[in-house]
């Protein structure tokens, strides 16, 4: 008998308490989780300057592997102001930043939190954003026609607790005047309003005890080690781009990056009641890793290298095999031999159905925009076994739905930033 027909356990209760969200959620959260979440620092000065530099923050796996913050929250917020931002709405937000920071320290049992803005931002001031191209959303791929999201600016919470990204929004909106023992100096009542709310949860137990959704088959499909819905392991060591490669590296923005956001619905009753085991390593990574049995259960025993370097090209694979592998297509973006983007992106059950929020980081959204072509294989579907979508990875599984671009500023310009802060 699974564990969800046993009765909802903890890791499912809180799942479901950061997607309901609110003050009752929260209690609720805090009450069943139990545990003393460790405060911040007072000397905010000692903090990266790289919103983005998390990895030496995190827990990491036996393989060295960045083990992700189990729980998230992303608010799309919209500025409510006339006009461009005041000084005293920049302080308003620095100081509800910093009262987060002091509150929560920075890791897995603490918060991680960053705050990006879009290009509708810096159009309030008839300009871009100094040194960086920030290019309105689009599609991507000939076969997607997503909404495009243009909010001011977007928070991303992540941590593994669920009572911790809820009490940090709950602050931000200004419902807490104190968050784990600290008083918050400020929230972002009167500056910003959410236009929308996003949640979602990563890590073994999670996806498969709430796999009663939209997209899924009936019964128990997602193995219980499954850290995805798609029964894999994602972020491998060296399948990630490191913080370094990622940072912008010149401009007053530098010691930024770029962030995109996809919000994308997955399709995965053929994936686990058709596919076989053999077809779903073959889609995911590549062929001949399916050949060989190169992938035992989720992919733990590849250790911190999905092996990308062990898989033929994809045409290789097209014409030998007749498909290719998401993984596969995805290294052929590389640059000198190290991949263009860290993800950090995480399932969800929004709006009931099976689902994944993308989010990634990279130097410039055109490195994303080459990872995501290369990741179509296009140049590969030959319109027989390997077509536009089908055999062509796991495009065929799912749907992008809505794409957002946005510059991830340094730490000292993250509130309200203008569009050359060193003018």
């Amino acid at each position: 008998m699974s564990q969800r027909r046993r009765g909802i356990s903890r890791r499912s209760f809180v799942k479901s308490a950061v997607a309901i969200g609110g003050a009752s959620a929260f209690a609720a959260c805090t009450n069943r989780e139990q545990v003393d979440v460790p405060q911040g620092t007072d000397d905010l000065s000692t903090l990266p300057q790289r919103q983005h530099a998390w990895n030496d923050a995190l827990d990491r796996d036996d393989h060295g592997n960045v083990v992700a913050p189990r729980h998230r929250v992303v608010l799309l917020l919209d500025y409510v102001g006339e006009g461009t931002p005041s000084d005293d709405e920049r302080e308003q937000v620095e100081h509800a930043l910093g009262s987060l920071e002091r509150a929560y320290a920075r890791g897995n049992d603490g918060l991680l939190v960053t705050v990006s803005y879009s290009p509708r931002y810096f159009s309030r001031y008839d300009a871009s954003p100094a040194g960086v191209e920030l290019p309105e959303p689009e599609a991507l791929a000939p076969f997607e026609d997503p909404d495009l999201d243009r909010p001011d600016a977007v928070v991303h919470l992540a941590s593994d607790y669920g009572q911790v990204v809820l009490g940090a929004e709950q602050a931000l909106r200004g419902e807490h005047e104190s968050l784990n023992g600290v008083e918050m100096a400020a929230s972002f009542d009167g500056v910003f309003e959410v236009a929308a709310r996003r949640t979602g949860f990563v890590g073994r137990g999670l996806p498969a005890e709430n796999q009663d959704v939209e997209g899924l088959p009936d019964g128990d499909a997602v193995d219980e080690d499954a850290p995805l819905y798609m029964g894999f392991k994602s972020g491998f060591e060296k399948a990630q781009a490191s913080e370094d490669a990622v940072t912008i590296d010149a401009g007053p923005f530098a010691g930024g990056t770029t962030q995109h956001l996809s919000r994308i619905r997955l399709h995965l009753e053929q994936w686990y009641e058709q596919d076989s085991r053999y077809q779903r390593v073959a889609k995911m990574f590549c062929p001949a890793h399916a050949d060989d049995g190169r992938v035992e259960g989720v992919g733990d025993n590849l250790g911190s290298d999905s092996g990308m370097d062990e898989c033929p090209v994809p045409h290789d694979s097209a014409r030998s095999k007749g498909m290719v592998g998401h993984s596969q297509k995805s290294a052929e973006a590389r640059r000198d031999g190290s991949p263009r983007i860290i993800r950090r992106d995480f399932d969800s059950t929004d709006g009931g159905e099976a689902g994944l929020h993308f989010l990634s980081i990279q130097r410039s959204i055109a490195d994303f925009a080459e990872t995501r072509t290369a990741m179509n294989g296009t140049d590969v579907s030959d319109g027989s076994a390997v077509g536009t979508r089908t055999n062509n990875g796991i495009l065929q599984y799912m749907t992008v739905e809505r794409r957002g671009n946005y510059l991830l500023p340094p730490r000292a310009h993250r509130s309200l930033p203008r569009p050359d802060p060193a003018a």
